[in-house]
Order: C-alpha cells, then sequence, then structure tokens
C-alpha cells in the first residue's frame, strides 16, 4: 500500500468500530483478535470476521494492525502459529507486540508481517528504539511519557517509523511497568485484563495526616490526551502515525474523534504551520464524546504536573449532545462505504455477454477484470432494453462497490433471463473484489519449530539482596550466607561506589549496581556525569531494567555481565532466548508467574524474588508534586486505599520517576518445598525501608529455610505470596 505522509490510526473494539473508523477517515486501524490482546474486555473479533475486517480494510485503502500485545506463558506460544497464520495469508499489515519471546516467533514463522513494539515496551529512547530496529521491527510505538525533543532523538538518531499516542485515555504508571491491577486483583495490565485501579480515589498521607483536599482523592486518574493544540509539533518531531486510544469505546466515540483528526492533519498537510489554527468548537466535540475532567496536551511539553490530573470523580451523568451524536451515526457509524467501479457491458445476440469492471486501488492502479457470461438469445418479443440492462447490472447491493459509470452496448434482438444477468454482476463484483484483494495475499507462514527448552545443569541456590539505601549495607556485609549485594544506583552516592564494591569484595561478595527502571534524559545525563565512577568501580555486573540501558552500556565499550531484572519480562523460554542473545548472562524471573507456570518455563540460570514490597507502578508523575510542590528531595508518601491498606510511594529525584509499591510484602517462606524443585540459581531478597534489624532477621530466616534446610521466621504477619500460587489469567 502506498506510503502515507502521516498515519491517522484509529482504535477498533469491534467490527462495527472498525467500518466507523474508516468511514471517518483513518489511514489505519488496530484491533484485537480472539486471543493474546491487551484489551481482553472488548468486543474482539472471531477468526471469520478479522478476515473479514482485513478485506474490508484493504478494498477502502486502510491499513488493519492486530494486537498481539500480551505476554504469552510458555505453553501457549505453540498456538501463536494456527491463531495468525490465516491472518498473515490473507495479508494482515502488521502486529503490535509486547512479548519479546512472540516478536522473535514472528519474526521467524511469518517473515514478511511487519511488527510494531508496543509501547506495552516502555520504548523512552533513541537506544531501545535502534535495538528494535535492528532486532526487525518497524515501527516503534513510544512510551506516551516521551517529551517532543525526546521523540526528535529517535527520529533523528535511528530513522524507524515512530507512532505515538495523541488522543484518549493516559495511564499512570509506564505502560508495561504496572502490575498493581494484577497484585491487589488478579487482572493483569500485562495480560489484557486490567480494572484501572489507578481511576479509584485514595487519601495520600505523610506522617500520618491527609495532605490533600477531601474533594481531590482521584491522584492517579489522569486527565484525557488531546493534542490538537500542538498537532505541528508533533509531526514535526518525526511521528508517522498518529494513534487514538479507545478500543473500549464505541464506534460513535472512535468516529467523532478519528473525523476531527482527519480534519487537522489534513489542514497542516495542506497549509503548513502558519495555516494551521484550531477551532475551540472542534474541542468541544471531542470533550463532548467523553469528558474525564477536561484535556491535557500531556507529555509532550512538560514532565509531569499536577494539571494532568483530573483529581475529581468523572461525573456520573452528563448531558448529551444528541445532534452531534446523530450526525456521527448517519455520516460514519451507519454509513455504507463503496467503491467506484466503471463497467462495460456488451450483449450481442448469439455471443456471450460480456462485463469489463474497472476500480482504482488505494495504489492509484487501474485494476480491470472482465467476465463472460450466458449466451445472449434472439428475443421472442421485445427485446431488452438499455434500460433494464443498467437495473440489473448496477444492483450491487452489499457489496463494497458502486457504479459511477456504466457503459452497455447491444447488438441484435437480446434477451438474457434476470438471473443470467444476476449472476454475471455477482461473478465480476467477487472477480474484481480477488483480484483486488490478491496483491495482499500471502503463502502460509513457515511451522518448522526449535527446541525451545533449555538443559542447564543445576548449580547451587545462592542468597541475593537487594538494597535500596546504604542503611542496612553493613548488616548485611556481616551475614555470610548472602552471595551477591545488588545496590540502587540512586540510593547510593556515586563517589562512594567503589567503596561499597570493594567492601563486598573484601567480605567475599560479589557487588552489583542496579540501574533505574526508566531510562530516559535524567538517567543518560546522570551516567554521563558519574561515569568514571561506574568504570572505576569494579562492580560485577549491573542490573538492567530496560532495552535502553543494554544499548547504552554496549556503545560507551563497558565490558561487564549485564543481568535482566522481572521487568524485562521472560514468560517463555523464546523470550529468555532473545534477551541471551541481547548480551543478558542472567535474568530475573517475572512476578506473574505461578510455580507450576515457572516449571514450565524453566528456572536454571535464572533468579526469583522471594522477598520485598514489590514494585507496582512506575510513573513519571509525582504523587508529592501532585499533593504539594516539588522538593526535589527523595522521600516517602503513604496513599490510603477504599480497604483501608496504605500503598508506600517514593520519588526517585535523581531519575524523576515515583516507584508505587504493594502494601504487604512477598515473602516465599513455606514454598521452599516448590523452590527447591524450581531450582533458580538464586532467591533475591529486596529491602526498601527495612530496618537494620528487620533486614537481619529476613535474611537469617530465608537463609536458615533455603540453605541449611531448617527452619525460620520473618519479623511480619501481614504478607503476601504475590502470583506465586495464584498467578494470572
Amino acid at each position: 500500500m502506498k506510503q502515507r505522509q502521516v498515519e491517522v490510526l484509529a482504535p477498533a473494539g469491534s467490527f462495527e468500530s472498525m467500518k466507523a473508523a474508516i468511514a471517518a477517515g483513518a489511514d489505519a486501524v488496530y484491533i484485537g483478535g480472539s486471543q493474546f490482546g491487551a484489551r481482553a474486555y472488548a468486543d474482539n473479533l472471531d477468526e471469520d470476521h478479522m478476515l473479514e475486517a482485513i478485506n474490508y480494510a484493504h478494498l477502502h485503502g486502510a491499513s488493519l494492525y492486530m494486537t498481539v500485545n500480551t505476554l504469552v506463558k510458555e505453553k501457549e506460544l505453540d498456538s501463536l502459529f494456527d491463531y495468525l497464520n490465516p491472518y498473515y495469508m490473507a495479508g494482515l499489515d502488521a502486529v503490535i507486540v509486547q512479548d519479546m519471546g512472540v516478536f522473535t516467533y514472528i519474526r521467524e514463522h511469518f517473515p514478511d508481517l511487519d511488527i510494531h513494539a508496543s509501547t506495552q515496551m516502555t520504548i523512552t529512547g533513541a537506544e531501545g528504539a535502534s535495538l528494535l530496529k535492528k532486532m526487525g521491527a518497524s515501527r516503534v510505538v513510544t512510551a506516551r511519557e516521551l517529551s517532543l525533543e525526546e521523540i526528535a532523538r529517535i527520529h533523528r538518531e535511528v530513522g524507524v517509523e515512530i507512532e505515538s499516542f495523541v488522543h484518549g485515555a493516559l495511564c499512570y504508571c509506564y505502560s508495561g511497568q504496572c502490575l498493581l491491577s494484577s497484585l491487589i486483583g488478579g487482572r493483569s495490565g500485562n495480560r489484557g485484563r486490567c480494572a484501572q485501579p489507578c481511576r479509584l480515589p485514595y487519601d495520600v498521607r505523610k506522617d500520618g495526616h491527609s495532605c490533600q483536599p477531601r474533594d481531590e482523592r482521584y491522584v492517579m486518574s489522569l486527565k484525557d490526551l488531546c493534542v490538537l493544540d500542538i498537532l505541528p509539533d508533533i509531526l514535526e518531531a518525526g511521528v508517522y502515525s498518529l494513534k487514538i486510544e479507545g478500543r473500549m469505546k464505541s464506534p460513535r466515540y472512535t468516529a467523532g474523534v478519528v473525523s476531527i483528526y482527519r480534519k487537522y492533519v489534513d489542514r497542516y498537510l495542506k497549509s503548513g504551520r502558519k495555516g494551521y489554527h484550531v477551532d475551540p468548537r472542534d474541542k468541544k466535540i471531542l470533550l463532548d464524546l467523553f469528558d474525564r475532567g477536561g484535556f491535557t496536551d500531556g507529555y509532550y511539553v512538560q514532565h509531569n504536573g499536577r494539571d494532568m490530573a483530573a483529581l475529581k470523580e468523572k461525573p456520573a451523568f452528563r448531558q448529551g449532545n444528541q445532534e452531534l451524536f446523530e450526525y456521527l451515526d448517519a455520516a460514519y457509524v451507519n454509513a455504507e462505504l463503496k467503491e467506484p467501479v466503471t463497467g462495460s457491458l456488451v450483449v450481442e445476440e448469439g455471443k456471450p455477454v460480456s462485463l469489463v469492471l474497472s476500480c482504482i486501488d488505494p495504489d492509484g492502479e487501474n485494476v480491470t477484470v472482465q467476465t463472460e457470461g450466458t449466451v445472449v438469445m434472439t428475443a421472442q418479443n421485445q427485446p431488452m432494453t438499455e434500460d433494464k440492462l443498467r437495473k440489473q447490472i448496477q444492483k450491487t447491493g452489499n457489496t463494497p462497490f458502486q457504479f459511477t459509470d456504466l457503459t452497455i452496448s447491444t447488438v441484435g434482438n437480446v434477451f438474457l433471463p434476470v438471473q443470467a444477468l444476476n449472476e454475471l454482476r455477482r461473478t465480476s463484483l467477487e472477480k474484481l473484489e480477488r483480484e483486488l484483494l490478491g496483491k495482499y495475499r500471502r503463502e502460509s507462514g513457515k511451522r518448522e519449530t526449535d527446541d525451545r527448552s533449555e538443559k542447564k545443569t543445576p548449580k547451587e541456590m545462592e542468597l541475593h539482596v537487594l538494597l535500596d539505601t546504604p542503611d542496612g549495607f553493613d548488616t548485611v556485609l556481616e551475614l555470610e550466607s548472602v552471595r551477591e549485594l545488588q545496590l540502587e544506583a540512586d540510593g547510593f552516592e556515586p563517589d562512594q561506589w567503589s567503596a561499597y564494591a570493594f567492601s563486598c569484595h573484601e567480605a567475599g561478595k560479589r557487588c552489583v549496581l542496579a540501574l533505574p527502571v526508566i531510562f530516559r534524559t535524567e538517567a543518560i545525563r546522570f551516567f554521563e556525569k558519574n561515569w568514571q565512577y561506574l568504570t572505576e568501580a569494579r562492580f560485577d555486573g549491573l542490573l538492567v531494567r530496560s532495552m535502553e540501558e543494554i544499548v547504552y552500556v554496549k556503545k560507551k565499550g563497558f565490558s561487564i555481565p549485564l543481568f535482566g531484572d522481572h521487568n524485562l519480562y521472560v514468560f517463555n523460554q523464546t523470550a529468555k532466548k532473545t534477551y541471551d542473545q541481547m548480551g543478558l548472562t542472567r535474568q530475573t524471573l517475572p512476578l506473574e508467574l505461578n510455580s507450576q507456570e515457572l516449571e514450565q518455563l524453566g528456572c536454571r540460570g535464572m533468579e526469583l524474588v522471594a522477598y520485598g514490597y514489590l514494585p507496582v507502578m512506575t510513573s513519571a508523575q509525582c504523587i508529592q508534586k501532585t499533593t504539594d510542590r516539588c522538593t526535589h528531595r527523595p522521600g516517602l508518601l503513604r496513599m490510603r486505599d477504599r480497604t483501608g491498606k496504605d500503598l508506600t510511594v517514593k520519588n526517585r529525584c535523581t531519575f524523576c520517576y515515583n516507584t508505587i509499591y504493594n502494601p504487604s510484602p512477598l515473602s516465599l517462606l513455606g514454598q521452599e518445598h516448590l523452590i527447591h524443585r524450581l531450582a533458580p540459581d538464586a532467591i533475591r531478597l529486596q529491602f526498601t525501608w527495612e530496618t537494620k534489624e528487620q533486614i537481619r532477621q529476613i535474611v537469617q530466616a530465608y537463609s536458615a529455610v533455603f540453605l541449611e534446610g531448617k527452619t525460620g521466621q520473618i519479623p511480619f504477619t501481614d504478607i503476601t505470596r504475590g502470583h506465586f500460587k495464584r498467578g494470572v489469567e
């Protein structure tokens, strides 16, 4: 299909929404099938309807992308071929992917299918984008939190197609980094089942006291994104595809939003920045379609801010703009798109009737088909008139075509049964449709599969400790059972890194620096400033949490082992092998698989988180700034939910993001028989704000139970098993 200057990309949670989006001017539509999609509760399409949708989009000059953007468990991966192959053969334009195992699988089995790296991959910089492009991604969907400057850098340095969100709901958390819905309710956002706990009220407390007005408790509910005012800036930063959010919304909403963005994209393309202006009435239309408390232009021009949060509850009832709704229904939702066709009918006595049809395809090429039908008979009474012939041939009914011109030539006293004319018309239109769609068809994908299982020799299990701050460092150093200390980069002063690593080595322990969860401009500045400290510290490895960090470290020419953390998700063996090939020498098991699924995955060569307050959100927003002001000092707040549970919030000012933690710490004491059967290389204890004595007791308990076969107990009773027993759907 011909490359466009800009793509208006519409959401579709149903077949009806897909049709409405294309009628309203969408260049492309993204939609979910019956499996592997991040909107499990949308009206996703079964195979027949998906195939019909692919054909519909192509006949009307649009592209169709399918969401395959969930994390896929080991036992599910084998079903991916049979699921995707019919769509691949029908000409599916691209798949949107989060799981690196799925990414590699599709690259191998469906080599001609474009892969779009989902926003769930949390791509925040040129480093991650370049890695994905090298691996075969044709497009990167950026994290919603990126600034115009950061997007422009990706465009400038990588040259990959960029897709960015321009309208609709904003997640509070970096997409792909949220476990809140999963851990508190069992509904995983990584599996398409987010329960949207960020839209609920929270009482923010500091030192036991509430620190926000009673009517501003929706601190994590962000306003919807609308970028009409800065659309030229976004396009000039290098964004190619303008993505509208809303697969859970109605066809009417989809059509309305698409029609507005189509209008302003065309205005910019025609008149440039000088001729670009936004009519306030159009923004009012968008608010009439959905209003959570006003719009925000998001993160493109600001890192975060109180004005981006709705703060108040969304009104339960709003008077609808009935006139607008009726217009959208008539113009787009109920519209039947027809492609213009010209025809030439030749009816000559004694010869087969002939119909030639022509149509201009989306690439501007003329497609012509010719069909012959029944031999024309001699009229016994009155010859068939041109008007009657025209009337029958032009009845295109529910086909995607409509005649704009039909020439008719008759020779002799002609007669044809109406049934014969109907059959000629039907056969000709079907032939034209096949010809138009033929250019999209592919041969079957490659079914051959490799053995994904890995046979690794069991190792004696080690005990590792991750420390958020230096408070417990000396305590852990004294505990002989700990083989490795992992230090958060923003919690330990860079000019002391060498001293900490030296102390670990003196105590016979390895020392690893844990890099930030989000690696953006702030992180690059930090490591550029402190690079000498890092190279001189003699760390035994780096715990990496993003693809940006993998590339950044290698580009710097720094040869050091890289270990992947649990948020570089390894749900299947193919994902594990993919990260191995990226250069990770050890990986961390994901937090959302249960023990049975971990066993199917295989845990040898991996690290298992067995204790700690688990991070459930990483956000560019700052609760401290929203409820008070930015202090530029790390600190802790508590957010009390409706059940009375307190989620602790830490503002990580060095890298300018918030980490929100689960109310209860994970403890896998009591599960040692299962963990020994899984045989990970190491178990990890993560410490955040525990006291020195609590740290000592917890390490000693795990050491006794897991390394010595004795009994042990931690100093907490309010604990969680996380997903170790229950997993996620």
